[in-house]
């Protein structure tokens, strides 16, 4: 038996409740590789699952005050990962962050501690400031595919201003890896998307009915909602739950755009997947008892 089990699936696919199944069948403990659901102050919003029936790692373990990256994720789950394996037992890493599989299975490169910085930049300073830079460091974006994706725009001027190095530099530098390609046992899940729909659905209305509200006004008292770039802040929800607090959306119009975030996000998922687990185990089932069954029929026979 393999010991360290992948399970990548769009939000909503029901990968937390097989993630569970899978970690009692083969005597597992499960390590969360999703980015929203690390944060201690948002639990309803994430979809944070239920820690009472197997034992679960790395959910709600930073606060939203404390800066949090890949880097600090896979140096956690390896830990975890490790330890549980010590114990004889299967670790199985679950989520939707397509990015945290990927340094996990190739490695990342030892990046130094950078200090994050935070901007505040229209559309037009934004485009003045990519300009800037791109004409004296040239090369410091040609690691990004999306100039609008502006945390990893700071993100790519913080290391080049702390490291002199831009990230396509650092990424040149060879990986180090804390695991062998033989021991995971990759599976995704891709679910029909407008099953997928029709269950966002559902789950948002559980959410609001489970306190979903009352976590986002708490979460706004936070110094963190004031930074606008935090990653925190871009839990699908947050946003839309101010919108109709503030009386500028109704409750129909509250659902609406969190459902078509949410479809957004899912689409975003499944590009990753489709481009990046080209050679993961990949399961269609919508009826929860047949993928089960076949999940834990692969994973026997790998």
């Amino acid at each position: 038996m393999k010991k360290i089990i992948l399970l990548f699936g769009p939000t909503a696919s029901g990968k937390s409740k097989l993630a569970i199944d899978i970690a009692q069948n083969y005597n597992g403990e499960i390590v969360n590789a999703d980015s929203m659901q690390v944060y201690s102050e948002i639990k309803i919003l994430s979809a944070r699952p239920d820690e009472k029936q197997i034992k679960h790692h790395l959910y709600g373990c930073t606060s939203v005050n404390d800066n949090f990256s890949v880097g600090k994720w896979y140096s956690l789950a390896t830990n975890k990962i490790k330890e549980i394996n010590k114990k004889n037992k299967v670790a199985v890493v679950v989520g939707g962050t397509g990015l945290y599989f990927k340094v996990l299975i190739d490695g990342l490169v030892d990046i130094p501690e950078i200090p994050k910085i935070e901007m505040s930049l229209n559309p037009l300073g934004r485009h003045m400031m990519i300009n800037s830079y791109s004409n004296k460091y040239p090369g410091i974006f040609d690691h990004l595919d999306d100039l609008n994706d502006t945390q990893r725009l700071y993100r790519a001027i913080a290391v080049y201003d702390y490291t002199g190095m831009t990230v396509t530099e650092w990424h040149t530098k060879k990986n180090k890896k804390n695991f062998n390609a033989e021991e995971f046992i990759k599976i995704c899940l891709i679910p029909d998307k407008k099953e997928i729909q029709n269950r966002i659905q559902r789950r948002f209305n559980d959410m609001l009915d489970n306190g979903a509200i009352d976590e986002a006004k708490n979460y706004y008292k936070s110094d963190t909602w004031k930074k606008s770039l935090h990653t925190a802040n871009s839990i699908i929800g947050l946003r839309e739950i101010h919108l109709y607090l503030s009386k500028k959306i109704s409750l129909d119009e509250l659902k609406n755009d969190v459902l078509i975030r949410t479809r957004q996000y899912a689409k975003r998922q499944y590009t990753w997947q489709r481009g990046q687990m080209k050679d993961w185990k990949a399961f269609d089932d919508i009826n929860y008892l047949d993928l089960q069954k076949k999940v834990t029929s692969y994973i026997s026979k790998t």
